[in-house]
């Protein structure tokens, strides 16, 4: 009773339970390492292009560091938001997210680049409007899931109403065109729905609708079957269709075990085009070898990990929308990593995907921290409740014991007056 006090206080890092940390020190720290890594890399993959083209070697990296900044305050503002207001205002999530998603398609709005029109202009910063909408899907879906569970888990009915939205966001992510951002949203929606209870059946026969319209919008459009051929044998065209990948897997096969040294990777000189966006896992290869390469996905392992863990710890305590959110934030983070570093080492086709929290790029990183605040925001939550839940239990047992030694004490005092009366009587 002692070590549990002043649940009411305001402040969240104020935690009432002594020797329980308020956060998940592996997922922040993951989380941390990954950011710190991520904005040495860009530093190092972005000197070379950024003194070329911006008259100075640390362009990106002053930028990027910016974005850090940023990022960290809105950690902040997020993880004193308590999760009761996100449940409540998912359908004006989704509202915005789908606003955003029209408005990146609407001249003089959006921003076209090297053939995308992905970016909203925001005066010096681009937004990309991709990035917010996965983060409004991902909280509506779980409120959907925890308002019908019964419905998703019992009907078809339960499994298609989710899916409207999500077809809508789609057509609108081929619109920029997206192809990547539409693959990870249908595969976390798909993947939340499933961890909500469908039916087995019912998910094998949605996953094949799913990979047959996916290879449908792959052979669509001349440049996806392009990237397609050239991913299964980037060396047969290693200066045209192929030169992306083929220029990442020299970074690789130079880097070996331990890697040439930070900033002595040569593929970032002109060689490997987004050497700080896209493809700066294939620097950091080259920079720190297969070692360094390892050190990251194991990172990311331990980070998704742990989001996991703390969604299944959700459900145990009955707080199911706070599991489904770290669900579908762990299959985000989970889906880019898994592409990013596929298509880094030639095991998938290129992709315009970042990697979370490392590559280079504002509206990721904001996003990102965002997603990682609210997920330590529920840990903390879920926190507090189970040492609320240890005060009620200890009320309860000092209440059963009061009583179990009143009752006691009257017992004695009742044999104590038999026993006085029957020496009276005697």
């Amino acid at each position: 009773m002692n070590e549990i006090s002043s649940l009411g206080q305001p402040r969240w890092l104020s935690f009432p339970q002594h020797g329980v940390s308020p956060f998940d020190p592996l997922l922040l720290g993951s989380a941390l390492a990954l950011v710190l890594t991520g904005f040495v890399m860009i530093t190092s993959a972005s000197m070379d292009v950024a003194a070329e083209k911006f008259g100075g070697p640390f362009f990106f990296a002053q930028r990027h560091g910016i974005f850090i900044i940023l990022a960290l305050i809105a950690s902040i503002i997020v993880v004193r938001i308590p999760i009761k207001y996100w449940e409540k205002y998912g359908p004006i999530l989704l509202g915005v997210g789908f606003v955003l998603l029209l408005l990146v398609l609407i001249p003089g709005i959006g921003k076209e680049v090297n053939g995308s029109q992905r970016w909203i202009r925001l005066g010096p910063l681009n937004l990309q409007a991709s990035e917010i909408a996965k983060f409004c899907m991902v909280i509506y879906v779980a409120g959907y899931l925890v308002r019908r569970l019964s419905e998703v888990r019992t009907s078809w009915g339960g499994v298609v109403k989710p899916v409207l939205p999500l077809a809508f966001f789609v057509s609108l992510l081929l619109g920029e065109p997206d192809y990547g951002a539409a693959v990870v949203l249908m595969g976390t929606v798909m993947g939340m729905i499933f961890l909500g209870g469908m039916r087995f059946t019912q998910f094998i026969m949605v996953l094949s609708c799913a990979v047959g319209l996916i290879m449908m919008m792959a052979v669509a459009q001349p440049y996806r079957m392009a990237r397609l051929k050239s991913f299964q044998d980037p060396w047969a065209d290693p200066f045209g269709s192929g030169y992306q990948l083929s220029q990442a897997q020299i970074a690789f096969g130079r880097g070996e075990w331990f890697g040439t040294g930070l900033g002595n990777s040569v593929q970032k000189l002109f060689y490997l085009p987004e050497a700080h966006t896209d493809f700066v896992y294939s620097v950091l290869a080259e920079e720190f070898g297969l070692i360094g390469a390892l050190l990251v996905v194991v990172l990311y392992a331990v980070m998704i990990c742990r989001i996991f863990l703390i969604g299944r710890q959700a459900e145990k305590q009955k707080q199911f929308f706070m599991g489904y959110v770290a669900y579908g934030f762990g299959l985000v983070f989970a889906a880019q990593a898994l592409i990013n570093i596929g298509v880094n080492v030639g095991a998938l086709p290129t992709k315009g995907l970042t990697l979370p929290l490392l590559s280079y790029g504002g509206s990721s990183l904001l996003v990102c921290a965002a997603m990682i605040a609210i997920i330590i925001r529920i840990d903390f939550e879920l926190k507090r409740l189970r040492a609320a839940n240890n005060v009620e239990v200890c009320k309860s047992e000092a209440t059963n014991t009061k009583q179990k030694k009143s009752k006691a004490s009257v017992k004695k005092l009742s044999s104590q007056k038999q026993v006085e009366e029957k020496l009276g009587h005697a």
